[in-house]
């Protein structure tokens, strides 16, 4: 059995005691509809597991600073080897972060520029934006600086008792508004028009002045300070909670962010700047294209070159293969979208002389144009052949194309699934019953008729990012897709500029949902008021004994249903509440029923069994909308930090079914879905173009292109090579254009027949 990882008895989340044995070695592609315990398996078992015990070999000081897994519900798992999960979780950090320093990419340009660099300026440290020796001094090596707009912040036509500071924490009578009325420098009452230009410059621009003669209420022993230097300790050299919290749109009138005018953007200071390799800087490689930086680097020749220039050209080269030859090295990696960070995390992994190790991908295709999808089965191939096993959790059935081995999980979701319903290879997966088995199998069509356009959305001369020049309409009233290679200037066209032009875009994205750990669907969907109100007139009690928030809560727990004990440097034991025994509330709370049910068995409850037990208008009006967006799988008081992007985007999308009339903007929205749950998305996308809607989405997926009424596809390449409109029109008239590589590519999707597997694209 060394040959297979075992899995026995896995009951994770809604696994249902799972036997699995999945070959070493080997691409395993692990496939299912929504919701029907992929990830509970794949990254909830199999890798947190793995994972756990790698980190107990390290010291109780190392395993502090390192994620905490607990021991996963399962009987036994064999055969593990340490994996390595690449995920979808955005890469983020500080705008120190880019893509350069992430890959190291960075840190052997540095290597290169110490060695052949001339003038020679220093070692490799000094070719460091974070290092103090090579920064830029007047941006501290960020590359922008906060401009404060003096006419946003101070209306001269009034005086300081009227309010001329205009900034909520220098409102009058505020603390802040009292250094300066109090201060004894200014007529108080003057409009600042009036001022002279000393009083201006002291009001302005004074900084640790001594006050000789203070009004009464003038703090003792301080120093005047002028509004810009105190508006810059307080907002801008340190992170403030006021401006994070309700005063952020005032900051950002007030405050403006735009490249240093001492190193323009480049980071560096000038000495540094001033080192060059054939003709260009550090800052200068770093802001080119990856695929055409790779052709610089492989131009240099120089005796100390060839071992770190090579590694540099390979590096890039990987980049590029995967799909990201149009990002620079200084693209910060906070703008990265989560397909592209999973891919940039990819390229760490590539150059590894490690073998025997598991690869955990969570769905690698997203964010990926069909043309694309190859490059990455190419690299899935290689860190197989290098002697590694490779789970992938995907829907695509491009991906799926180069599996050794399926497993798919089913047969439905939540409840319905959690069990193995095929395994073996592709050919047997296609001839199952499984609804897996069943798409693959289906012909699919263009869409029969087209709706006609109410109208047009005008986006003229737009220049955002690679976008040139661009003038678009977009058809009021009907489905558009926007589709191209990623990086082509999909979202900068409609994210960037579009938004922009019609501020009455409703953007339903992946983004994280607001909201405490507290929160879930049924407070989301906005219906946990109406169940309490329907526990308080069924029982004759307060509303209020019924929320986790309120005096009803487990005094234990405060109503979280889990305690914390914080062991220091051991990882810190989340356990069951013993006192409510999870179930948040008192037990005087959980003798009040509704029709046999308290109040935590109705939020334990999945949407679907809800939509069963609740009979009233409101609460059942919104659960269909869950039910009807594939979340019926949902239990009502799950935590919404548990939700994937694809969750998340479609209880957005739950919240919005019942209106009309507004723009809406999706943002590949079949990440996470399986082949079979697309037909509901885009019948969905239809009912509210039905209501009025215009419907705008940004997509890959072949099977919601066909079913458009309109296409934009962008390109005809990414980066430098992209920014352009190359087609406007039907899906049918896509089809029959030849210089389009989504045009040709669902060409041959629909010419596909079942059972031949040609969903693997090379035009």
């Amino acid at each position: 059995m060394g040959d297979f990882i075992r899995v026995v008895g896995a009951r994770e989340n809604n696994l249902k005691s799972v036997d699995l044995c999945i070959p070493k070695k080997r691409i395993t592609v692990f496939t299912g509809v929504s919701g029907s315990g992929k990830s509970s398996l794949v990254f909830d078992t199999i890798a947190a597991e793995s994972q756990r015990q790698l980190n107990e070999t390290f010291s109780s000081f190392i395993r502090h600073r390192l994620p905490h897994h607990g021991q996963p519900e399962a009987d036994s798992l064999q055969n593990l080897s340490a994996a390595i999960v690449v995920d979808q979780k955005r890469l983020g950090g500080t705008a120190r972060s880019t893509v350069g320093t992430v890959t190291d990419i960075h840190s052997l340009l540095r290597l290169l520029y110490s060695r052949i660099g001339a003038p020679f300026v220093g070692y490799s440290d000094v070719f460091s934006f974070n290092n103090p020796a090579g920064m830029c001094p007047e941006c501290e090596g960020l590359g922008t600086v906060s401009t404060i707009d003096l006419d946003a912040l101070i209306d001269r036509t009034k005086s300081l008792n009227e309010g001329a500071i205009r900034f909520p924490s220098f409102e009058v009578g505020g603390w802040r508004w009292t250094r300066y009325v109090r201060s004894g420098f200014f007529d108080n009452d003057k409009k600042l028009a009036d001022y002279t230009e000393d009083e201006w410059r002291t009001l302005l621009y004074e900084d640790d002045k001594p006050v000789v003669n203070p009004l009464p209420g003038w703090p003792p022993s301080s120093k005047y300070e002028g509004v810009v230097p105190r508006f810059q300790r307080s907002f801008l050299t340190k992170k403030s909670k006021e401006v994070e919290g309700r005063h952020k749109e005032a900051f950002e009138r007030v405050v403006t962010r735009g490249p240093c005018p001492k190193c323009k953007g480049r980071r560096l200071n000038s000495k540094v700047l001033g080192c060059k390799i054939e003709g260009r800087n550090i800052a200068d490689c770093a802001a080119l294209e990856v695929r055409e930086l790779a052709g610089v680097m492989r131009a240099i020749d120089a005796r100390a070159a060839p071992p770190v220039r090579d590694a540099i050209v390979e590096r890039l080269e990987q980049l590029t293969a995967i799909g990201l030859g149009y990002l620079s090295l200084d693209r910060e990696t906070s703008t990265l979208s989560g397909g592209e960070s999973q891919r940039v995390k990819m390229v760490r992994h590539l150059g590894s002389s490690l073998t025997d190790l598991t690869y955990v991908f969570d769905e690698p295709s997203t964010g990926l144009h069909p043309r694309d999808v190859h490059q990455l089965n190419e690299l899935m191939k290689v860190l197989r052949d290098k002697g590694n096993t490779v789970l992938i959790v995907e829907h695509d059935p491009d991906v799926l194309a180069i599996a050794d081995h399926v497993v798919d999980m089913g047969p439905g979701a939540g409840r319905e699934g959690g069990e193995v319903v095929y395994q073996g290879d592709r050919a047997g997966l296609i001839r199952s019953k499984t609804r897996t088995g069943k798409y693959l199998r289906r012909r699919s069509e263009l869409k029969a008729k087209t709706r006609s356009a109410r109208g047009w959305l005008a986006v003229r001369r737009a220049s955002l990012h690679n976008l040139r020049d661009v003038s678009v309409e977009i058809p009021k009233g009907v489905l558009t897709v926007v589709t191209g290679v990623a990086g082509s200037g999909k979202s900068s066209l409609i994210h960037g500029v579009l938004r922009k032009t019609y501020p009455e875009t409703v953007s339903i994205d992946q983004s994280p949902l607001r909201g405490s750990k507290r929160s879930n669907p049924a407070t989301y969907i906005g219906i946990l008021d109406a169940i309490r109100e329907s526990f308080a007139r069924a029982n004759g009690v307060s509303a209020s004994l019924f929320s986790s928030n309120s005096s009803g809560a487990c005094p234990e727990c405060r109503g979280l249903g889990t305690t914390y004990m914080d062991l220091a440097f051991m990882d810190p034991i989340v356990s069951r509440c013993e006192a409510c025994q999870g179930r948040r509330f008192t037990e005087r709370v959980l003798r009040y029923t509704v029709r046999g049910k308290n109040i935590h068995e109705v939020l334990a409850s999945t949407v679907a069994d809800a939509l069963e037990f609740f009979v009233e208008d409101g609460i059942q009006s919104a659960l269909q909308r869950l039910a009807d967006v594939g979340l019926g799988y949902l239990t009502l008081g799950q935590s919404l930090d548990t939700l994937s992007g694809g969750e998340r985007q479609r209880l957005k999308l739950a919240t919005e079914l019942e209106n009309a009339g507004p723009i809406y903007v999706f943002d590949e929205p079949t990440t996470g879905l399986h082949m079979s749950d697309v037909d509901r998305l885009v019948k969905l996308l239809d009912r509210l173009v039905e209501q009025g809607s215009t419907v705008i989405v940004i997509e890959h997926n072949l099977d919601v292109i066909r079913r458009a009424d309109w296409i934009i596809d962008m390109g005809p390449g990414a980066g430098h090579d992209g920014g352009r409109v190359i087609f406007e029109g039907t899906p049918a008239e896509l089809v029959a254009d030849r210089d389009s590589a989504t045009g040709r590519h669902l060409k041959m999707y629909l010419s596909a027949t079942p059972f031949d597997g040609a969903r693997q694209l090379h035009p």
